[in-house]
This record gives C-alpha cells, sequence and structure tokens, in this order.
C-alpha cells in the first residue's frame, strides 16, 4: 500500500452511500404505515433488517480476509441489493414486505463494515483520520435527509421509495472507485479470533455497542411518527435528522483533537451517559423545542463519538487478518442483535406502553451500555 490515501473515492463513496441511508432509514416508518403496518409490525419489520445484520457482516467479513477483497465483495453484494426495491414495491402485505426487507438488508450488510476496514487500512489504524473522512457520509445523510422530509411534503410515498433506490444506485456505483487497502494474510485467524473474544475488555465492549444499538431501537423505528403526531411537519422532520447528523459532522471534525485529550474509553463513557439523558428527553419533552432540538444536537455523541470510539478500538484489538471479521462482528453484535432487539422491543412498547415508556426503556439500555464500559473496557496501552 502507497502513502497516499484515497480521500476522495472514500469520501465520495460515503457520501452516496448515507445519502441512500438518510433518504430511507428516517421515512421508513412512515412509508409502512402507509400501506397499512401497525406499531408491532413496523418493529418486526425494523427488527428482521436487523436481524440480517446479525448473519450477514459475519459471513462476508470471513469471505473478505480469506480473500482480501474486500470493496470486491461490497460491490458485488451492494448490486444483488439493489433487488429489494422492485421486490418492496411489489410486496403484497406483512409477509411480503418481512422477506423483501430482510433479504435486502442480508446483502447490504456487507457495505459499512467491509469499507470501515478498507478505510482503517488506507488510514493505517487512524481513528482522527478515519473520522474526517466518515464525515462525508454525515454530510451525504443531511443532504438527503432534509431533501426528501420537504419532498414528502408534496409527494406520495410510493414515489419516495423510487427516489430513494436511484440514491442506492449511485451509491452502488461509487463502490466501484474505492480501491483495496493492504490485507495481511490470513494465518490462524479462527484461534485468534476466539481468544480475543476471551477478553474481559472485548466482551464487554461488545456488549455495551449492543446496548447502545437496542437504545436507538425507538428512535430508529418511531422518531419520525412520534415527531408526526405531537404535530411536526414532515420538512421539519427531515431538519431536526439534519441538526443531529450536523453535530455528528462537527464531533467527526475535532475527533483527533478529542481523542488525543481523552482517549477512546472517555469518549464512551461520556457517550453513553449522554445517551441515557437523550433518550429521556425525547420520550418526555416532545412538545418542548428546546428540549427537542437539545436531543437531537446530542446524536453527535450517542452516535458520533460512539461510533468513532468503538470501531477504533475494534480495529485495535482485531489486527492483521482480522480487520474485516472485527469490524463485522462490530455489526453484526450491535446494529445486527442489539438493533433486533431494540425494534421489537420497541413496536411492543409504542403499541402497550406508550411513546414515553419506550424512550425511557432505550435509557435503561445505554444505562447498562455505561456500565459495562465503566467496568470492562480499559484503554490501550500506548495510546
Amino acid at each position: 500500500m502507497g502513502a497516499r490515501v484515497p480521500v476522495l473515492a472514500l469520501g465520495a463513496f460515503y457520501f452516496a452511500y448515507f445519502a441512500y441511508v438518510g433518504a430511507f432509514t428516517p421515512y421508513l416508518s412512515l412509508y409502512l404505515t402507509a400501506v397499512g403496518m401497525g406499531a408491532a409490525q413496523i418493529g418486526l419489520l425494523t427488527g428482521v433488517m436487523q436481524a440480517s445484520r446479525m448473519v450477514g457482516p459475519v459471513l462476508w467479513g470471513w469471505l473478505a480476509d480469506r480473500h482480501g477483497q474486500r470493496m470486491h465483495l461490497v460491490r458485488l453484494t451492494s448490486a444483488a441489493g439493489a433487488l429489494g426495491f422492485p421486490a418492496i414495491a411489489g410486496a403484497d402485505g406483512f409477509v411480503g414486505l418481512f422477506f423483501a426487507l430482510a433479504a435486502m438488508s442480508f446483502l447490504t450488510s456487507a457495505a459499512m463494515p467491509l469499507a470501515e476496514a478498507t478505510t482503517f487500512g488506507h488510514v493505517r489504524g487512524d481513528t482522527g483520520r478515519y473520522a474526517r473522512i466518515r464525515l462525508w457520509g454525515s454530510i451525504g445523510f443531511i443532504a438527503s435527509v432534509v431533501a426528501i422530509g420537504h419532498l414528502l411534503d408534496h409527494v406520495t410515498l410510493p414515489v419516495w421509495l423510487w427516489g430513494v433506490a436511484a440514491l442506492y444506485v449511485a451509491g452502488v456505483v461509487a463502490a466501484w472507485a474505492v480501491p483495496e487497502s493492504a490485507t495481511a494474510r490470513p494465518s490462524g485467524g479462527e484461534a485468534s479470533a476466539r481468544v480475543l473474544l476471551a477478553r474481559p475488555e472485548v466482551r464487554g465492549l461488545l456488549f455495551a455497542c449492543f446496548m447502545m444499538a437496542a437504545a436507538h431501537g425507538a428512535y430508529y423505528a418511531f422518531y419520525s411518527i412520534h415527531l408526526v403526531d405531537h404535530g411536526y411537519s414532515k420538512a421539519a422532520v427531515g431538519w431536526l435528522w439534519a441538526l443531529g447528523v450536523a453535530c455528528e459532522i462537527a464531533v467527526f471534525w475535532w475527533m483527533p483533537s478529542i481523542v488525543g485529550r481523552l482517549g477512546l474509553r472517555r469518549v464512551l463513557v461520556a457517550s453513553f451517559a449522554i445517551a441515557v439523558l437523550r433518550f429521556l428527553m425525547i420520550g418526555w419533552m416532545p412538545d418542548w423545542t428546546l428540549a427537542v432540538l437539545s436531543a437531537q444536537a446530542m446524536h453527535a455523541a450517542t452516535f458520533g463519538a460512539y461510533h468513532a470510539a468503538a470501531v477504533g478500538l475494534i480495529h485495535r484489538w482485531f489486527g492483521g487478518a482480522l480487520q474485516a471479521r472485527g469490524q463485522a462482528l462490530y455489526t453484526a453484535v450491535s446494529f445486527g442483535a442489539g438493533g433486533t432487539l431494540g425494534g421489537i422491543a420497541a413496536g411492543a412498547g409504542w403499541q402497550w406502553l406508550g411513546p414515553a415508556a419506550t424512550f425511557s426503556l432505550s435509557a435503561v439500555a445505554a444505562a447498562l451500555g455505561l456500565l459495562a464500559v465503566l467496568a470492562r473496557v480499559r484503554e490501550e496501552p500506548g495510546r
């Protein structure tokens, strides 16, 4: 690998990929409501998308580490995942949507862990440089989430679906421009992975990431519905999502300085503590504009700082031929298993307990993650 980092290609890929995410994730619940799904069904549908990430990333990570072609696998699986959009549009009822979303999520689950491993390979494990490349994904998210929010005040949700598909295809095209980073030759990878997983700090971090993803289950499944139910327009919902990601961009930009001053462990501790407060505010203060704005600004900590610190530690622990599998394991345990639990629990809670209690359970999950970080995670020597 040369010294030059392909910043333009990586930034373009992150921008395109998260432009698709910004157009799809915040508004999927509104689409599902429009096609007749109830709260429990929406929870199951968002949950099955996360459940696919329990298996997909591990499989894709193993294949990538074995063959040393991460971005090639991203291109192939992403291209196949595009078939999910006609499947969603043609789905007839809950069962059709269930299988369409599950298959699409399984195929697209290769993109992030393998792209993250590729980026860390190019920047040689520098969390600060990674964060400044990753912020282009946040910029793409903002651009699309705001545009789609305004668009939905004027077009139908079926039209929205095909707009999302166009953004997805742009992400697939961008993946072809990203060069592979150097990978270590596999050498006893499976045994080494078992040894790493036996370390208490690794298990503690993965449990904490599981709880953080579970805590966000209600946020990703029902936040837009929550705001609309309290009188916010779809355009306002888009701007609120954008506010959270704008604050995330600021954190990504300043991450080199933040990590240098605090270290990765302290960043995680602060992120989990802020998450507890954030979810309580979302659940109990939706009619207080200042509280809603403040809670969205906290996304900088509960996703931006948390994610950069978590993937940074995973990269340190899972080195050499295990890099892709390490990032895949992080994705599977957090967004996969944790997201599944969070989405299903949120659907049941929303229907039987109500929004405030559901977001309170999110705060409890974040608190459990905080305890795990405090008890188990230790900063790496010589950081």
